[in-house]
């Protein structure tokens, strides 16, 4: 009944394997891959001819955890898995990033790649299992594929590369100071097609170490998923690239020197609107049966990617007429909003974000609720990208993959300058607000972000900046490496490449390659220019501001005390009543962890006080010696009982009331009355001994006084 194919190799420290042809059988190609006891299915179907007039390669990519896969229920009303995940979609755009160039050129059918989590097995990511289970699944469609592809994760520590560190070793690099990268590769046999990583100011060279270490690491993937296809794949599909080539020559007669005359333009909004009359007047020369073709649209931006990569590459000539190496004006400026907490405003060109940072409690850390555990995220960045940003009308509402992606990249690059919680225990929110884009919108939040952050009052280890860079490699080898691009040499170029670090080293490095050429030698150059374009950002964020400001009157004071973790249910009382009357008593905000940390929250510097000593009070021992204030709870013929320390009682005997014989404690006592006692210590029950007579009653000041004096 079933035709199986399975295929495994020992690879690095587990056992990863591939299988197909028992489940999932009418899709056109179904792979279930193995690593460990973490298992990912990914099928592939895809439409066996373009929809009429499209002139774009719809690919769609769909990663998604099941609980079930770690043996949990999910969370929520419905007890059912919901919309994506933060997770689920960054992954989904880890995929699709290195197989989409991939695909023939020409290929415009719709293609669906769906990968489940089915098993999770806590130590190795699914990720990357993800990756290599839907290239296997592609590899064996008999889709035009010019796979496969593999993906591997490289950790780093005390100068060695690991691979297929585990998860729990990548879960929060912050706190864990021996690991400083978490980078994900992914590649073809010769070529790097893809990187995404979080590092820990990485230099240019570890870093570059990084990406060559997992490619050599993934070679014996690759060979597996060939094996795979040898004894599985489909025929291939008998496609034929369209050809357009007496399209393409009209084209390029009609409207080349149009197109060259556009793009000479410097201010994007005049450009744009050239490029849009270029194009109507070529069109306007064209045949109907030409105006018809559905290459029209690929004709004419293979004219634009002529005309912008020639003079790219020969003359050195971009579009805006800078040089290659220099990044657009900047300006950057802090503390714009009188009300928010830490505000920037960082223009670089025609790129523009207001970054605003906000400072919470224990009480606003995000809850996450992942496969291989629920924890708390004390550091948010959110990015917004609204069509005025662009000067257009469009959607507008919940973020799309392209937010999300942005802003986590952007997330990358800022927390390892972050301070320790323990340090700085606030929740800290950053929201990116992209009004101008004209090139790389993600690094100007990560310089943005770090200038509010300094602005409000947050302590970082070092001001982070991030430049995009590009690439243009002609086919006789030629190639220019760009600094700082626009949108329209991202979207005509050859290689998207996005380093942000610190003055020290890298903090992110994220690649996407379209094409297969790409060598080190060429790595090497853009990470160098790369560094030259960080460092002059740096500089020119420095004139705004240099290091943190004073916190905001508006942000709340937040003060931690560690008590010891017997005294948690003490502090916490009966169905939480003791923690309850400390926050409605003092005004402020109490946050308590299973270690014991406290985090005392206000605005107000006196209600933190105030919190701390019914805290203290609560789990502190009283001293031996010490004087402290009281109230007299109960009077007896022997002296008075007196609450001194918190709930603690104990007895002043009539004879340490007063320097004089007393007929009864009543007689200058009563009850309710404050007093100041002095602690002299226990008897042999361990009972508290009290005393007042040689405390002053008016001050709490320690007297001399004789003993048993009448």
């Amino acid at each position: 009944m079933f035709n199986i194919v399975k295929k495994e190799i020992e690879w690095g420290h587990d056992t990863l394997s591939l299988e197909t042809g028992k489940i999932a059988r009418q899709a056109d190609g179904c792979v279930i891959a193995t690593y460990g006891e973490t298992s990912v299915m990914a099928a592939v179907t895809y439409a066996k001819s373009p929809k009429p007039g499209q002139d774009f390669f719809p690919l769609t990519v769909h990663y998604n955890e099941k609980y079930y896969a770690a043996g949990k229920v999910p969370g929520g009303f419905f007890k059912r898995e919901a919309r994506p995940t933060e997770k689920e979609t960054l992954t989904s755009r880890l995929i699709d990033r290195p197989i989409r160039p991939l695909f023939v050129d020409g290929f415009k059918n719709e293609v669906l790649v769906i990968c489940t989590v089915l098993s999770h097995d806590l130590e190795n990511d699914p990720d990357v299992v993800a990756m290599i289970a839907a290239s296997a699944a592609l590899t064996i469609s008999g889709a035009p594929f010019m796979g496969p592809i593999a993906g591997a994760r490289v950790g780093f520590v005390d100068g060695d590369y690991i691979l297929n560190p585990s998860v729990d070793d990548m879960q929060d690099l912050k706190n864990n100071p021996e690991q400083r990268l978490d980078l994900i590769v992914a590649g073809t046999k010769d070529a790097v097609m893809m990187v995404e990583s979080e590092a820990y100011e990485l230099s240019e060279s570890e870093m570059l170490g990084a990406v060559k270490f997992g490619h050599e690491q993934m070679q014996p993937v690759l060979d597996l998923i060939v094996s795979l296809a040898e004894d599985a794949a489909k025929e291939p599909m008998d496609f034929k690239a369209p050809d357009y080539s007496d399209l393409l020559a009209r084209v390029m007669t009609l409207g080349e020197q149009k197109m060259r005359d556009a793009y000479a333009i410097t201010d994007k909004q005049e450009r744009t609107s050239a490029v849009s009359a270029a194009k109507e007047a070529i069109k306007a020369e064209l045949s109907e049966e030409d105006l018809e073709d559905a290459n029209l649209g690929t004709a004419l931006k293979k004219l634009e990617s002529k005309v912008l990569r020639g003079d790219v590459v020969k003359n050195g000539k971009r579009i805006d007429g800078r040089a290659l190496d220099t990044v657009r004006p900047i300006v950057s400026e802090v503390g714009l909003l009188p009300r928010t907490h830490g505000s920037a405003l960082f223009t670089r060109g025609e790129t523009q974000g207001l970054v605003v940072t906000t400072l919470g409690t224990g009480d606003d850390e995000q809850f996450i609720d992942a496969l291989h555990g629920n924890f708390k995220s004390n550091f948010l960045l959110h990015y917004n990208f609204p069509p005025y940003s662009v000067g257009e009308v469009g959607r507008f509402g919940p973020p799309g993959r392209r937010e999300i992606g942005h802003g986590k990249l952007a997330w990358r690059a800022l927390q390892a300058v972050l301070p320790s919680n323990t340090d700085f225990p606030y929740t800290i929110r950053l929201v990116s607000e992209i009004t101008e884009s004209n090139g790389s919108s993600s690094m100007a939040s990560v310089c943005g972000g770090s200038l509010s952050m300094m602005d409000a009052g947050v302590p970082l280890k070092a001001p982070v900046a991030g430049v995009a860079m590009g690439l243009v490699l002609e086919d006789d080898g030629d190639f220019a490496v760009l600094t700082d691009i626009l949108g329209d040499e991202d979207h005509l170029g050859d290689m998207d490449f996005k380093v942000a670090g610190t003055e020290a080293g890298i903090t992110s490095l994220q690649m996407d390659i379209k094409i297969a050429g790409i060598t080190p030698a060429i790595m090497e150059k853009a990470l160098e220019q790369a560094k030259a374009g960080r460092v002059h950002i740096l500089a020119e964020m420095a004139k705004a501001l240099t290091e943190a400001s004073e916190f905001s009157e508006h942000a709340p004071r937040i003060e931690t005390m560690q008590i010891p973790t017997d005294k948690i249910r003490e502090v916490i009382g009966s169905g939480g009543k003791v923690i309850r009357e400390i926050v409605e008593m003092s005004g402020a905000k109490v946050d308590i962890n299973d270690d014991g940390i406290i985090k005392i929250a206000s605005a107000n510097g006196e209600a933190i006080k105030k919190a701390y000593e019914m805290i203290h009070s609560i789990v502190a021992e009283p001293e031996e010696g010490k004087v402290y204030k009281g109230k007299v709870v109960k009077i007896v013929d022997f002296g008075a009982f007196v609450n001194f320390f918190g709930k603690r009682d104990g007895l002043v005997h009539v004879s340490q009331i007063e320097n004089r014989r007393l007929n009864h404690p009543s007689d200058v006592l009563k009850e309710g009355q404050d007093v100041w006692v002095k602690l002299l210590g226990f008897d042999d029950r361990g009972k508290v001994r009290l005393a007042m007579k040689m405390v002053n009653q008016e001050t709490g000041e320690e007297e001399t006084a004789t003993e048993g004096a009448e």
